[in-house]
């Protein structure tokens, strides 16, 4: 099973950061801390596998990484989990990334981090691994993209309708040439009263 899933760059800034297992806020800053140290300090011609670090786990859990110009993609992991599909997993992640962003980027996963949310959602889900096709994947989101759009469109009819409204009410208003109206209505002739 899958404990967490980080994002961080170079200087350990986390970028992304899901935790399937509950942490207050301050240990998983802590975790995210302590396993940036733990990964950065590894050269990059050695394995990209891990013991967990003693705040998410030690050696029951391993950290499963990969990294990519400025950021690191880490999975703690448990035992149950294979070494070798966790980076197939990381793999299609940042792949899938990469055709949704064209050239994903780090200000991506900063500006985008709902879509990112949703992408890793399409993947992995409560610590289980959902889906690892990447075509399945990216038709869901495409299917996404489409409803996302077309709410869009939606709301910008409806906000047009709201708004021509006061300019359809005075443009009737002025077709209905009151003034001309009232010259060329015929009254019924009214009896005299006399006052006394």
């Amino acid at each position: 099973m899958i404990k967490a899933i980080l994002v961080f760059n170079n200087h350990g800034k986390p970028r992304m950061s899901k935790f399937y297992q509950f942490y207050p806020e301050d240990l998983q800053q802590q975790i995210i801390r302590e396993t940036f140290h733990l990964v950065s300090k590894r050269d990059d011609n050695v394995c990209n596998f891990l013991e967990g670090g003693t705040l998410i786990g030690g050696s029951d859990y391993k950290l499963i990484y990969r990294h990519y110009a400025t950021l690191y993609f880490v999975f703690c992991v448990d035992s149950s989990e294979s070494e070798l599909g966790i980076l197939d997993l990381i793999q299609v992640f940042v792949e899938t990334l990469d055709k949704c962003f064209e050239n994903v980027c780090e200000l991506d996963l900063i500006f985008h981090v709902d879509k990112v949310h949703y992408i890793l959602g399409e993947l992995v889900m409560g610590g289980m691994v959902l889906e690892t096709n990447m075509t399945e994947i990216m038709t869901r989101i495409e299917e996404q993209n489409k409803l996302e759009k077309s709410e869009v469109t939606f709301q910008k009819a409806a906000l047009a309708g709201i708004s021509a409204a006061p300019a359809r009410a005075v443009s009737a208003v002025k077709d209905m040439n009151i003034p001309q109206k009232f010259k060329d209505m015929k009254l019924p002739d009214l009896p005299n009263f006399k006052l006394s």
